[in-house]
């Protein structure tokens, strides 16, 4: 169990005071709120999406899906699902499909659904699956300024 170092950076820079919340190895956000006792709701969860311009991460909340049409839609873009293995090497020092929602940190062009901004605590991976890592919503909020912000998500 380890948080990544380009987590640990980031949250250094941005003074995120942190609780690190360990539990059993999950393959899910679902397994993964259940494990940590957390609400599915708020654990920011990272999409991997690409098109001819390059990749980009979307953050939705852990009980919901991307909605990519409108994404689409909004942005002008040609969005799909990135693979397993090309967000593997996006994220060389996190675990396969243990994606912090931190695509600035990462290099990503990185957009946010409002559902996560009314949030008073907020849940991320951490870059691994035994791991999540608690921060106030404020200061989730202050780690996507300068992202931006819509409607991406709907309910599962």
């Amino acid at each position: 169990m380890a948080i990544a170092p380009t987590v640990e950076r980031t949250l250094a820079e941005h003074r995120v005071d942190v609780r690190l919340l360990p539990h059993p190895r999950t393959a899910s956000t679902h397994g993964t709120a259940t494990a940590a006792h957390v609400p599915q709701d708020h654990i920011a969860k990272a999409v991997i999406v690409k098109d001819d311009q390059g990749y980009a991460m979307v953050v939705i909340p852990g009980d919901s899906w991307i909605k990519l049409d409108a994404l689409n839609a909004e942005l002008n873009r040609r969005f799909q699902l990135a693979s397993e293995p090309e967000v593997g090497g996006l994220f060389d020092d996190c675990a396969m499909g243990a994606v912090p929602p931190l695509g600035d940190a990462y290099g990503l062009e990185t957009y946010v659904d409002d559902s996560l901004a009314r949030l008073a605590q907020v849940y991320i991976e951490s870059g691994d699956h035994e791991l999540l890592a608690a921060l106030s919503g404020s200061d989730f909020q202050a780690l996507m300024r300068g992202v931006r912000h819509g409607h991406f998500s709907h309910e599962h």
